[in-house]
């Protein structure tokens, strides 16, 4: 089972960067491979903190990265790809055919 709370809520709480690429939608997050169970933990400055337990080798990570924003939007997997970042915590995701208004709602997970 995969775990999206901990975002919490409050008036001072920072936004996302997301930002519309054409037809598609980018996301900065921050990565955090190895952690005890995968879920989104909140917003760290401008970026979407994302815990999977999957180890950072072999693209292990990025895919579980893929894979549990794909959950957490109700999207393919095919459709959740690593932009930037791909050996890097600061990754930058692409989430193919989408609009900002509907991957913000991670903010809220």
């Amino acid at each position: 089972m995969r775990h999206y709370g901990g975002a919490g809520s409050g008036a001072n709480r920072m936004s996302i960067r997301i930002e519309q690429h054409g037809d598609d939608v980018l996301v900065w997050i921050k990565a955090v491979p190895g952690a005890s169970r995968d879920g989104l933990g909140g917003v760290l400055g401008d970026r979407l903190k994302v815990r999977v337990s999957a180890a950072a080798e072999s693209g292990k990570a990025n895919q579980a990265i893929c894979d549990l924003l794909a959950a957490a939007l109700d999207v393919r997997p095919r459709r959740i790809s690593i932009e930037k970042g791909r050996t890097s915590a600061q990754k930058v995701v692409r989430v193919l055919g989408a609009q900002v208004d509907r991957v913000r709602q991670l903010e809220n997970i």
